[in-house]
């Protein structure tokens, strides 16, 4: 052990300070560790001792010791110009992987891959994931959509928006759609069920065993559904399920249908019913808006639940599953919030609508 060198000096404020910063749980780590440092060099202590007690190289407590000599606490927390580890890759280069990312594709393929990326612009995989996570670039995702085309678009998503927001009083709004063509598949092997360090299994292919058609309306104020399965979905299935919500909701209120454009739902058998039910309201969305029907999130979670890894060696049994589920919902269910007005939602998609002409528009220049 070399002789000790002669302690650091520093007045009383200064230890205060440092035995603070010494203690901190908020303070980066290194801070702490340099704090340590200070004070063990003003006890005196030898920068080996000092060095192998805080865990830092023993040049860095020789550095840290010779800095706080100079300039005291002033300078502590700032790194001196010069210091820190250098970029090593130019922005020149960036900026170019970057235009690349978004105006160009490689040549065969459709979009890039960190490895294509990296053969291309010289630098490594991971060099170029990094660049493409600071800026928000997922050239390995696309994302789907279709802006509706409907002239009364406007109308009526305001229409049903606002029968969302703002429900009338002594009615129930019901979102009601056919999910069909649910077919009863049955597997052509057993499955394999789940055990210590493997996924449930299940064979890929199948057995087609017939199909169903769902009818169902799903109460926005309480999230219950009302459904009924039957084999097609023609107007005389919709105007028997009609008549099934016509029993089920009290007769003191009146019902507000929010469904698609399906021709179906505009039979002339359809509106000579509506015509003799005049609490029945019906409110249609605009073509291509799937997304503004809310019982399509109800059918989504009944295809993720119960259907996708089913079973189903006949259409009665295909049912009774879907039945099944519906009951469970039922026991326990939660109401839907809507909470995108109508005007976000126009500004959003006039944004949608530009971008979309601007992209044509360059495609065409091109």
């Amino acid at each position: 052990m070399r002789n000790p060198v002669p302690a650091l000096v520093m007045s009383d404020g200064q230890r205060a300070a440092l035995e603070v910063l010494s203690k901190s749980g908020t303070a980066s780590h290194r801070e702490v560790q340099r704090a340590q440092v200070l004070l063990l060099a003003g006890d005196g202590l030898a920068n080996e001792w000092i060095a192998r007690t805080v865990g830092v190289a023993p040049g860095t407590a020789a550095a840290w010791r010779a800095r706080f000599a100079e300039e005291g606490l002033a300078k502590l927390g700032k790194v001196r110009s010069g210091r820190g580890r250098k970029p090593s890759i130019p922005q020149s280069k960036i900026d170019e992987i970057v235009d690349l990312t978004r105006n160009s594709t490689p040549e065969g393929h459709t979009h890039w891959s960190v490895r294509t990326m990296a053969e291309v612009s010289g630098i490594s995989p991971a060099q170029v994931q990094r660049i493409w996570a600071a800026r928000g670039l997922k050239p390995h995702l696309v994302e789907t959509f279709k802006l509706s085309n409907d002239p009364q678009f406007e109308e009526k998503l305001i229409d049903v928006v606002g029968l969302y927001m703002n429900p009338p009083e002594q009615a129930i709004v019901l979102c009601m759609d056919e999910k069909s063509s649910i077919q009863a598949l049955d597997r052509t092997q057993p499955s394999l069920p789940m055990k210590k360090g493997r996924a449930e299994t299940m064979t890929h292919d199948y057995k087609r065993n017939g199909v169903t058609t769902l009818f169902a309306a799903l109460d926005v104020a309480t999230g219950t559904v009302i459904g009924s399965c039957l084999p097609k979905h023609r107007h005389n299935e919709f105007l028997t399920f009609l008549k099934k919500i016509d029993s089920e909701v009290p007769t003191a209120l009146d019902v507000h249908l929010i469904l698609d454009n399906y021709a179906t739902h505009k039979h002339a058998n359809i509106k000579t019913w509506l015509a003799k039910h005049p609490r029945f309201h019906l409110h249609f969305t605009p073509t291509s808006s799937s997304w503004l029907n809310l019982v399509e999130r109800w059918f989504r979670e009944l295809t993720e639940k119960a259907l996708r890894r089913g079973t189903f060696h006949c259409v009665p049994e295909l049912i009774a599953a879907i039945e099944s589920y519906l009951a469970a919902h039922n026991n326990a269910p939660k109401p839907l919030i809507w909470t995108a007005t109508a005007e976000s939602i126009l500004e959003k998609v006039a944004r949608g609508r530009v971008a979309l002409q601007t992209s044509t528009k360059t495609g065409t220049d091109h």
